[in-house]
């Protein structure tokens, strides 16, 4: 037996399997959070994984920023940022993904509607300045590129450079103080 779908049909359901998915992973995640922390004792390849994991929850924030700041004074601090910043920024496409699928839950809120408006005129800097302030509302900025189909590569490559530089900040920030402090201390 063949199921005809009408025209759109298909899309409709590729959309629902992509936010099936990425609920799924949120879910996951946030049910083995515990075993995240764990993964930082392999280094920069950790730091990545960590950080993959932890912006890759779309309900469940979990905070990916305190890593490169503690593992900053432990490892060179740049390395840190490369490794936690690249992990960041895969990990929101999980976020870019839920858009595109067209799940997007926050739509008539006033911030979503100014949100939107900002993606649709300034784009890549919108998506640049989002993913570099710290802020718990990146996921609906990646949701918003998502649902307005900016392209994957151009939405990952600037979120990419403003996580990277976020996480510099944060990884220089976590080694400056653990050296201010060894100083102080002796």
């Amino acid at each position: 037996m063949i199921i005809k779908m009408k025209k759109g049909q298909h899309n409709t359901w590729i959309r629902v399997l992509i936010f099936l998915l990425v609920i799924t992973i949120t879910v996951i995640i946030y049910i083995y959070r515990d075993v995240v922390g764990n993964l930082e004792i392999y280094g920069y390849p950790g730091i990545f994984a960590v950080s993959v994991i932890a912006n890759a929850t779309v309900i469940f924030p979990l905070p990916g920023v305190l890593v490169a700041s503690a593992l900053g004074p432990i490892f060179n601090p740049f390395y840190v940022a490369v490794a936690a910043g690249s992990g960041a920024a895969i990990g929101e496409l999980t976020g870019y993904l839920a858009g595109y699928s067209g799940q997007i839950i926050v739509e008539n809120r006033d911030w979503y509607t100014q949100l939107t408006q900002w993606v649709r005129r300034y784009g890549e800097i919108t998506i640049l300045v989002m993913a570099f302030i710290p802020n718990p509302i990146f996921d609906i900025a990646g949701m918003t590129a998502g649902a307005l189909k900016m392209p994957v590569f151009r939405f990952l490559f600037w979120c990419w450079i403003g996580k990277i530089l976020k996480m510099m900040v944060f990884a220089y920030t976590g080694a400056s103080i653990y050296n201010l402090v060894v100083l102080a201390g002796t």
